[in-house]
Parts: structure tokens; C-alpha cells; sequence
């Protein structure tokens, strides 16, 4: 069995960061394992809050998934602090792990950057570059890129671009957050588009993008190439939307067991 680990925050109501990480591992079958960077909390008595974790416990927490296993995958979440995103690095680096999978979660939905600027300074110049693939939405595009508004595909194939050239082999732009009938994703190689449509499904639900990385993690630690990780991808968090489990008081929360009943959602695939 193929052993990924997930470094990134934690979200109690399970449905994003490392909860949803280790359901997307186990139902695509693969060995998750975490290291914990930041604790957020959001509740209607405390508000939103996080705790990052010292530099000593993500250091200790991944030493102790690591140090008695090869690692297939490192798939990275929010990383709160520069010296955390460095630590990251250097055991990039030094483990020579063969699939890095960035999901450069640094913006609330309302646009609030979540994380220090510096870390965002460090991952964009010295983790992006070791990428196998980022995985941004259209505000962590915007964050990246530099460009004021991504909010069309030609928008995000320019997004795409850019951030290609800080060093990650593929970058997907993420379209679940345009009004566009389709939820299409932008697909970068450095020559190639490839875009990925699927039907929007009206939802306010939390955790998509924590999930389709994963998703993308786990397929690309079996082997598969980044295209086909992507589809399977596609297919896994579309599926999991439309069924999604909703709360009292909350929005929606996907539902990572929606493949196990459900048909394959049809995936259009369009290169340019």
C-alpha cells in the first residue's frame, strides 16, 4: 500500500485540512498519515481562530510518520509560518520525496489571507519550485499570480502560466468558485492547457479543494500520471459535492464515501 503524508492544518468539523485529507486517503486506498501545522477553530460563540503548532511539533509529527516508512507523497496544506514552509522544504529535499502535491491554502472565502506573508514569500520561491503539481483555487491564483481578478478560464490559464514559471511541473487553477455553468479546472503543463469540465452543482460546501488534492495525492503516489490522478480527481470531489452532508447552523461538508454508491460523473475534457 502506497503511504502519503498530509502536512496542514486541522478542521474539528472534519470536512477540510487533515480530517478530509486522511477520508480521501482511506477511500482511495492508500496509508494517510499527518503532521499538523495549524489548529483553526471557527464557532459562533468564539469566532475564528488559529493555533499554529511550534516549529518543534510539526518537526516531531513528521519525523514520526517518516522515520519508519518511504514516503510516496507528501501533500501539503496550510502552513502557517515561513519557518514551518521551510522545515517542509528541507524535508522535501533531504528525503528526496519523489510526489510533492501543493495545495497553497492561504485565503479564507471572503479573500482574508490565513497564513504569514512570509510564508506565502517561501512557498511561491522555495517549495513551489519542488511541486509535482499546485493546486490553488481562483483567490490563491490571484494571491500567486499577482493578477488583480481570476475570474474567467482565459484568466486562469494566465494565472496557470504564471505560476508555472515559479518551478511546479503542472499547476490547476480551480474553477468551483466562477458562476460559469461548468466547473471547469485549468490544467498547466508549461505547454499545454487541458481543461476539465464537469456540471456545476449548486452548494456552499467546505473542504472541495482540501479533498481534490488529496484525491490528486493519493492517485499520483499509485503511479498514475498527473492527468489521470487529475481526472480521478475530478470525478472523486464532484461526486462528493452533490452528495454533500449538511449541518445545522453550518454549510455543507463533503461527503468522502459518495463514490462507494454513485456513478462516475462524466468528465468533459478539452485540450488547447
Amino acid at each position: 500500500m502506497r503511504k502519503v503524508l498530509s502536512i496542514a492544518g486541522s478542521s474539528s468539523m472534519g470536512g477540510a485540512g487533515i480530517q478530509a485529507d486522511l477520508k480521501t486517503f482511506q477511500e482511495l486506498e492508500v496509508y494517510g498519515m499527518a503532521a499538523i501545522t495549524a489548529i483553526v477553530t471557527i464557532s459562533d460563540q468564539k469566532g475564528r481562530h488559529i493555533f499554529p503548532q511550534s516549529l518543534e511539533s510539526l518537526e516531531a509529527q513528521v519525523l514520526t510518520a517518516s522515520e519508519r516508512s518511504d514516503l510516496d507523497a507528501i501533500k501539503t496544506g496550510m502552513i502557517y509560518s515561513e519557518e514551518q514552509v521551510q522545515y517542509v522544504v528541507d524535508v522535501t529535499i533531504n528525503q528526496s520525496i519523489p510526489r510533492v502535491i501543493v495545495d497553497p491554502v492561504i485565503v479564507t472565502k471572503s479573500g482574508a489571507e490565513i497564513v504569514e506573508k512570509e510564508a506565502i514569500h517561501k512557498l511561491k520561491n522555495n517549495l513551489l519550485p519542488l511541486a509535482t503539481i499546485v493546486t490553488p483555487n481562483t483567490p490563491e491564483a490571484e494571491k500567486l499570480s499577482g493578477l488583480s481578478r481570476v475570474d474567467s478560464v482565459e484568466k486562469m490559464k494566465e494565472a496557470a502560466n504564471i505560476i508555472h514559471s515559479f518551478g511546479p511541473k503542472y499547476v490547476i487553477v480551480k474553477g468551483g468558485r466562477l458562476t460559469s455553468k461548468q466547473a471547469v479546472d485549468v490544467l498547466f503543463d508549461g505547454k499545454q492547457y487541458t481543461l476539465l469540465a464537469t456540471e456545476r452543482i449548486p452548494t456552499d460546501t467546505n473542504g472541495a479543494g482540501c479533498t481534490f488534492s488529496a484525491a490528486i495525492a493519493a492517485e499520483l503516489s499509485k503511479g498514475h500520471s498527473v492527468f489521470n490522478s487529475v481526472k480521478t480527481a475530478k470525478e472523486y470531489i464532484t461526486g462528493a459535492i452533490a452528495q454533500s452532508i449538511t449541518f445545522k447552523g453550518a454549510s455543507s461538508r463533503i461527503n468522502h464515501t459518495a463514490h462507494r454508491e454513485s456513478a462516475k460523473p462524466q468528465v468533459l475534457v478539452t485540450l488547447e
